[in-house]
């Protein structure tokens, strides 16, 4: 809808309230407030819920592939190597590596947890950037048998250091004619990792693919080979090659399967977040609309003078249209700049607020990450600027046709 200069003009006129109206006045400001903090608010939680579902992807599938192929139970890969090679050779396959995990005990003598244990050459940990680049002061060619690459928050729960001693103890020992003996043998610590998700830095251990293949008696096997794709949207396509190549000697299963209950939780709630936080919009609209109502009813004389004078109604309902648009798209703007440098600067603002309060907002053992994510969408945001503006716009409709209904003579006769 296009304005001419005296409706904007006029319109602008009305929105400065004299003293008399101070009470018009605070209503359009609780609007324009309402409009930005409705839209700043829907941008920063879609943003940090963007960020949480990009975040946990990303460290998900730093430490694992997008594709998993895993041996069935008992029988182990023994041709792993040419099996990774041929896998490596698929149009399509970024790298494929072959490993051992396995759950066991972690003991120091007076602390014992339990751990999942990976055993992986060095050469594809520096494959894996994510890993690669969490690795703490720790020299990669001292990787050997002796060594062990603990997750730093697994460390501190053992409250171990570089160089220390821990015991990994397997329930699936040796069998003896006294029963089963638990595995158990020593290790050092050569370093900590921290990928910066709680679940991986305080569960995983890494050890040299040979050494895990001594400890757990699978000599020259390994259980499993997690295949990365050069792009994971060709996930299901790439699956189901794989499937056929490896026929029933071992199930393949993907990312998405193996987080799948997650990461519908996490959509589901930012898809009803959306909707709950739209509704702080309409709120706001409300808010224009019992600010115009009243506007019009104290403009009534106003309107009567500007009728008889040749205005049309097509002009009245412009004029207060163009009072609710001016709301809208002040307000929106305001909430699209306060939302975007809230995002840019999430991290800053989480600290003081925990410097204020004292309290841990964020605790890495509830929301698995260490940081606070923040991703902004542009299409997102783009969407609810214009969900704004439309909400804002519709709200002018009723006020903007009850002001063009006045009847300049009845009008004039009450004044």
């Amino acid at each position: 809808m296009i304005f001419s200069k005296f409706e904007r003009m006029l319109a602008w006129r009305y929105l400065r309230a004299k003293r008399k109206e101070g009470f018009i006045s605070v209503i359009t400001g609780f609007a324009f407030t309402g409009i930005a903090l409705g839209v700043a608010t829907l941008i920063i939680v879609m943003s940090v819920m963007n960020g949480f579902k990009s975040e946990l992807l990303s460290r998900i599938l730093g430490l694992n592939g997008h594709i998993m192929v895993v041996s069935t139970p008992g029988y182990p890969f023994t041709d792993y190597l040419s099996a990774t090679k041929d896998l490596e050779e698929l149009e399509g396959v970024e790298i494929a590596i072959p490993m051992i995990e396995k759950q066991l005990l972690i003991s120091t003598g007076t602390v014992a947890e339990g751990a999942i244990v990976r055993g992986i050459s060095k050469a594809d940990i520096i494959k894996k950037d994510v890993l690669r680049d969490g690795l703490k002061n720790v020299n990669i060619e001292a990787f050997d048998d002796d060594y062990v690459i603990l997750g730093e928050r697994l460390a501190d729960k053992l409250g171990v250091m570089v160089g220390d001693e821990i015991t990994l103890i397997s329930p699936n020992g040796k069998v003896t004619a006294f029963g089963t003996v638990p595995r158990m043998k020593s290790y050092v610590v050569l370093g900590t990792f921290n990928v910066g998700m709680y679940e991986y830095d305080s569960n995983f251990v890494f050890m040299p693919i040979e050494a895990a293949q001594k400890f757990f008696g699978l000599y020259g096997a390994a259980t499993q080979i997690d295949v990365t794709l050069s792009n994971g949207d060709d996930l299901k396509q790439m699956r189901h090659m794989i499937e056929e190549s490896v026929g029933l000697d071992a199930y393949v299963y993907d990312w998405k399967q193996s987080n799948s209950a997650f990461f519908n939780a996490v959509d589901v709630e930012r898809n009803v977040m959306f909707l709950i936080l739209t509704l702080i919009i309409l709120v706001a609209a409300f808010n224009i609309i019992t600010g115009l109502i009243m506007l019009v009813k104290d403009k009534a004389r106003d309107v009567a003078v500007l009728r008889t004078m040749g205005a049309t109604k097509g002009m009245i309902m412009r004029i207060f249209m163009a009072d609710g648009a001016y709301i809208g798209i002040v307000g929106t703007l305001i909430g699209v700049v306060l939302g975007i440098v809230f995002c840019l600067n999430i991290e800053h603002v989480r600290h003081f607020l925990e410097f204020l309060s004292g309290r841990d907002l964020f605790s890495a053992e509830i929301y698995f990450l260490s940081q606070l994510p923040a991703e902004i969408n542009w299409t997102e945001v783009s969407i609810v600027a214009v969900v704004a503006l439309v909400l804002c716009f519709l709200a002018t409709i009723y006020p903007a046709y009850r002001a063009a209904k006045y009847d300049p003579v009845e009008a004039l006769r009450y004044e």
